[in-house]
């Protein structure tokens, strides 16, 4: 009969890409090119893969496609960085200031 069958539930596609060898080098190189870099995980969602932001100590940050969270915390780990999830910690208040500052200043960035 079926009746009280589950359906499994369909994985909702992406429209966006996964991780490649450009995003992790392009991670690699603000970490070693800033100081005090911290990773945030930001979850997957409808539209995009999950993605690690990584912010600096003067608030200055980049976001790259990463290969799920487990991908994100291998990637801190050998960067020697702290990483910390994003629905838990929410983003430093250093990243709104220089937000603001280029909003302000524009021809500085």
């Amino acid at each position: 009969m079926g009746l009280f069958r589950r359906r499994k539930q369909a994985r909702v596609a992406s429209h966006d890409r996964a991780a490649d060898r450009a995003d992790l080098e392009h991670l690699e190189s603000f970490v070693r090119t800033r100081r005090g870099v911290e990773a945030y995980i930001e979850p997957r969602t409808t539209v995009t893969e999950t993605t690690v932001m990584l912010i600096a100590d003067d608030g200055e940050w980049t976001r790259r496609r990463i290969d799920g969270p487990d991908g994100a915390r291998r990637f801190a780990h050998r960067m020697a960085i702290p990483v910390y999830d994003v629905r838990l910690m929410g983003y430093p208040q250093r990243m709104r200031d220089f937000n603001e500052r280029r909003k302000r200043r524009p021809e500085l960035y």
